[in-house]
């Protein structure tokens, strides 16, 4: 009798165990989505306020208390933005600067990134070495030293200064070179064996194998052209050469600092729109080529 008072107490025990378990898997998941979705509406929310402000009247949007809603909608702003931005001519040069960089930088990285992975010549890993402990010195510090060089070139407003300075990047030839070591070496040897060419075998085998982490470098390097605001400001004041971020700075503002807060917001979103849709179609190859870069080497 009392071994099967015991029994059933420990089963008892048992299910309350059970119980408060599933209790406590259930408070850390609320917390947890609680937590998710308190910092999704922390990130969105500046994206919905930009898209609420560019369809309100200038009127509603300087009120003391904004409204989270507009009363009235006004979708001419994103034409009066369009036109009065000369958001066309802004495309265009940051197109230029961007798909000029970018096929240039891929250039220079791919062969570098191959130089330092499979080459073999004296002083090869304290240059690599050198090269990385440049990306701990911030980009800033060469700011004025950069200024001064193209300013002595006589390349001031024109797109060679708003693509030149920026083509070798130390990260993307660092991410690609760890992605080439973990092509297997002997692949290389036998090629050599077979008489085939250093680049043959890079452009046939190395770059086909690479292909998500190369993907993800263009994709990086026509975002970081799209949103470069410093360089191009300093270099490029002409209308001529001038890309979207300064454009957008330029464009909405009068001699007296006023601006149209709404129209500006309206061609903001017109400018975020592509790098949305980048986002959107083409994030899984930027985490499958970081993804694949490893940490080899």
């Amino acid at each position: 009798m009392s071994e099967l008072k015991n029994k059933t107490m420990q089963e008892k025990d048992l299910k309350k165990v059970s119980a408060m378990s599933k209790i406590g898997k259930i408070v850390v998941m609320v917390l947890l989505y609680a937590f998710l979705i308190t910092m999704a509406v922390i990130v969105i929310f500046p994206f919905y306020f930009m898209l609420i402000s560019s369809v309100k009247t200038l009127e509603e949007y300087q009120r003391s208390i904004p409204t989270l809603w507009p009363e009235v909608i006004r979708l001419s702003n994103y034409v009066e933005a369009f036109n009065t931005g000369n958001l066309g001519r802004l495309f265009v040069n940051t197109m230029i600067v961007g798909i000029v960089s970018t096929l240039l930088s891929l250039v220079i990285t791919v062969l570098s990134a191959f130089a330092f992975a499979r080459l073999e010549f004296k002083g090869k890993n304290a240059l690599f070495a050198a090269l990385l402990g440049t990306m701990m010195i911030p980009g800033e510090l060469f700011t004025i030293t950069n200024y001064a060089t193209v300013n002595d070139f006589g390349w001031m407003n024109t797109y060679t200064v708003l693509i030149v300075p920026f083509l070798v990047s130390i990260f993307y030839i660092y991410l690609l070179r760890q992605n080439f070591m973990q092509i297997p070496n002997e692949l290389y040897l036998a090629a050599k064996v077979d008489g085939t060419s250093d680049i043959k075998y890079l452009w046939k085998v190395m770059i086909p194998l690479a292909l998500p982490t190369l993907i993800s470098i263009t994709i990086l390097k026509m975002m970081g052209a799209w949103n470069s605001y410093v360089w191009p400001r300093l270099v490029a004041n002409e209308e001529a050469y001038q890309l979207i971020t300064n454009g957008l700075r330029n464009a909405f503002t009068d001699v007296d600092g006023n601006a149209n807060i709404p129209v500006q917001m309206a061609a903001v979103a017109i400018v975020s729109f592509p790098l949305f849709l980048v986002f959107i179609f083409l994030r899984k190859y930027i985490m499958k080529g970081v993804s694949r870069s490893g940490i080899k080497g």
